[in-house]
C-alpha cells in the first residue's frame, strides 16, 4: 500500500493543479473589461476555492476505500436532503437564473448541492454494483441501481437543472459499460429517452421504433421487461409534445436556439452566436491574455463561468485550447489507468464513474459554446467560475488518490469485459 498522502499519484494532482491555475488564470482574464461586471473580483474568490479543494482532497487522500465505503451511505442521503432543501430555499444564477440549483439562506448562495449528489451518486453506484460477481444481463437486475441514480435525477429536474440531469444519466451509462454490461442492454435501457428526443419527428421515432422491436427480438429479455419496454417508448412518444409544453420558456428557447440561433440573436441565441464569434476570431494563437475583445466588451454573457471555453479560445486560439484539452486528456486518462488498476471492484467502479463526470462536463460545455450542444448551463471542470464545483473536482481528486495508492498494478477489477 502506498503512502497515504494527496501527492502519492503525481501525475493525477500536478494535472489537476495545472488545470485548475490556468482556469484562475482565465477567470482573472474574464473579469478584465472595460464595464464593469461581477466577474472583476471572481479569481480571488475561485483561489480560495482551489485552497479549500486541495485541502479536502489531502484530507478525503488519507481515508481508506473501506472507509469512504462506509461513509457512502450518510453522505448520499445528506445529499437528497441538500437537495430536497434546494428546492424550497433554493435560487439561480447564471444561464440558469430562473431555476432552484443554488442553495440560498439569507439572500446568500451557499453552493449547488447537485455538485456534492454527483459524487456521493457515484460512491453509492460503485457500492450497489460491487456486489455482482457477473455483469448484469437483465434490465430486472438493474432496478436498485436506477433507484439510485433516480432520486437524485427527480431532485434536480425539479429545480429545474437539465444539465445537472444530463451528467447523472452519463454517469450511470458509463458505469454500467466499465462493469461489462452489454451494449444491446444499455441500448434497451435508454430506449425511452432516444424516443423522447425521436418523438418530435413522426418518420424518425417511427424508424426507431422499428428497430427497438427487431433489438427486443434480437436480445429476447423477460416477458414483462419487453412490455415495459414498448408501452414506456410508445407512451413517451405520445406525451413528448406535452412534455415540451410543460417546459420553462428559457429551456424551450435554448432547444430551439441550439436548432437556429438567428430566431433570437439579442436574447436566447446571444450566448452562442457571441461565443462562436469569439472562439472563431482567436484563430491559431489568439488575440494574447487579456485583449479579447468580445470579452472586454462584455459581449460574451456569462464569460467567467458558462463560456470561459470561449474566453480562451479568444485570447488563447487554437494553441491555447489544445494545452487546455491535453492537459484533460492527462487527466481522465489517468482516472482510467486507476480504474483498471484498482484492487477491489468499488474501486475501480468509483473510479470511472468519476472520471465520467469530467467527460460529460467537458462534452455538453465545450459543445454548448460552439453550438454543438444545446445550452445547459453546465460549467467545465476547473475553470469555471464556482466554489461548489472547484471543491467537489478536488474531492474527487482526493478520491482518485486514495483509489490508486491501494491499486495493485495492472491488475483489474475483475469483471470479464
Amino acid at each position: 500500500m502506498g503512502p497515504r498522502r494527496l501527492f502519492a499519484d503525481p501525475t493525477l494532482t500536478f494535472t489537476a493543479l495545472a488545470l485548475s491555475l490556468y482556469g484562475i488564470a482565465m477567470v482573472y482574464s474574464a473579469g478584465q473589461t472595460d464595464v464593469s461586471t461581477s466577474a472583476t473580483l471572481a479569481w480571488q474568490a475561485q483561489l480560495r476555492w482551489l485552497v479549500l479543494g486541495v485541502v479536502a482532497a489531502f484530507i478525503v487522500s488519507r481515508g481508506t476505500v473501506r472507509f469512504i465505503e462506509y461513509v457512502t451511505v450518510p453522505a448520499y442521503l445528506l445529499s437528497l436532503v441538500l437537495l430536497l432543501l434546494t428546492l424550497r430555499f433554493g435560487g439561480g444564477a447564471g444561464t440558469a437564473a430562473s431555476s432552484h440549483s443554488w442553495l440560498m439562506i439569507a439572500g446568500r448562495r451557499l453552493g449547488q448541492p447537485s455538485e456534492i449528489a454527483k459524487l456521493t451518486t457515484v460512491l453509492m453506484l460503485a457500492r450497489s454494483l460491487s456486489v455482482f460477481r457477473q455483469p448484469p444481463r437483465s434490465l430486472l437486475e438493474l432496478w436498485k441501481p436506477m433507484l439510485i441514480v433516480l432520486a437524485p435525477l427527480t431532485l434536480i429536474m425539479a429545480q429545474p437543472d437539465l444539465g445537472s440531469a444530463l451528467v447523472f444519466i452519463g454517469i450511470f451509462f458509463a458505469m454500467l459499460f466499465w462493469m461489462g454490461v452489454e451494449w444491446r442492454l444499455l441500448l434497451l435501457l435508454a430506449s425511452p429517452g432516444i424516443s423522447l428526443v425521436l418523438a418530435f419527428s413522426t418518420g424518425l421515432w417511427g424508424a426507431w421504433f422499428a428497430f427497438l422491436l427487431l433489438l427486443v427480438f434480437w436480445v429476447r429479455p423477460y416477458l414483462w421487461e419487453s412490455v415495459t419496454l414498448v408501452l414506456s417508448n410508445v407512451a413517451l412518444g405520445v406525451v413528448a409534445p406535452k412534455l415540451w409544453e410543460r417546459l420553462q420558456p428559457y429551456q424551450q428557447h435554448r432547444l430551439l436556439t441550439f436548432l437556429d440561433p438567428s430566431i433570437d440573436p439579442r436574447r436566447t441565441g446571444w450566448h452562442v452566436l457571441q461565443s462562436k464569434v469569439a472562439i472563431g476570431s482567436g484563430g491559431w494563437t489568439g488575440k494574447g491574455y487579456l485583449a479579447g475583445s468580445q470579452k472586454r466588451l462584455a459581449f460574451l454573457p456569462e464569460q467567467h463561468t458558462d463560456f470561459i471555453f470561449a474566453v480562451l479560445g479568444e485570447e488563447l486560439g487554437f494553441l491555447g485550447v489544445t494545452v487546455a484539452l491535453v492537459l484533460f486528456l492527462v487527466l481522465l486518462r489517468r482516472s482510467v489507468q486507476i480504474a483498471s488498476n484498482a484492487s477491489e471492484p468499488v474501486g475501480s467502479l468509483a473510479a470511472f464513474g468519476l472520471a465520467s463526470v469530467w467527460v460529460v462536463h467537458i462534452i455538453v460545455n465545450v459543445g454548448m459554446t460552439l453550438n454543438l450542444m444545446p445550452i445547459t448551463g453546465i460549467p467545465l471542470p476547473f475553470f469555471s467560475y464556482g466554489g461548489s464545483f472547484m471543491l467537489s473536482c478536488w474531492l474527487a481528486i482526493g478520491l482518485l488518490a486514495r483509489i490508486a495508492s491501494e491499486g495493485r498494478g495492472a491488475q483489474t477489477a475483475g469483471y470479464s469485459r
